[in-house]
């Protein structure tokens, strides 16, 4: 699934290069897509604001999910497909119900555009890429930040690799390729 500069999104079939079909309906230029592990649903991003949830198949729309007060930068889906989390440049990250459509919980605390976002494989946690030049690590379920990591540059994607590794690429053309490790024993004072 590709975006498209006249506001559509494009599903290819990769072994022939041909478009599928053409999924018609953002008002606006769509910055970011994601499908569904399960491959039946897409959720674009756009500079309207907006989430659209589309089902793959058949091209329909499904729902619009709002609630940024900014454009919408990034989006990532838990592998149970149930959740999305989308970055916004209204310096927010927000996690969404796929089936209702409803927002469960807003994460605050970068000071800037939200450019990226990505989640673990067991949806626990979400790392988000921030123009306030930090990555931040947070938990999905009480919606505090865990680690931030600052660079000299902004980040503008953000990916978990194996395990706890995430990678993520800067504004300087830079990789970043960071171990998120748990603490154990008595907190440090």
């Amino acid at each position: 699934v590709s975006a498209s500069r006249d506001n559509t999104l494009k599903v290819w079939d990769l072994e022939t290069g041909r478009v599928l079909r053409t999924l018609k309906g953002p008002s606006a230029e769509v910055y970011c897509v994601v499908v569904t592990p399960d491959g039946k649903r897409v959720v674009s991003g756009s500079r309207d604001e907006t989430l659209k949830v589309w089902d793959l198949e058949t091209g329909g729309l499904l729902r619009t999910l709002e609630g940024h007060s900014s454009s919408v930068s990034g989006v990532a889906v838990t592998a149970d497909g149930k959740l999305a989390i989308s970055a916004s440049r209204d310096n927010t990250l927000k996690v969404w119900n796929l089936e209702t459509g409803g927002a469960l919980r807003t994460l605050e605390g970068h000071s800037a555009s939200v450019l990226g976002v990505a989640v673990t494989a067991d949806g626990k946690r979400a790392v988000s890429a921030s123009a306030d030049n930090t990555l931040k690590v947070w938990d999905l379920e009480t919606c505090l930040p865990l680690a931030a990591f600052h660079c000299d540059a902004s980040p503008w994607c953000c990916a978990f690799a194996s395990g706890q590794t995430i990678v993520a690429g800067d504004a300087g053309g830079r990789l970043h390729f960071l171990l998120l490790e748990e603490r154990t024993g008595p907190p440090r004072v």
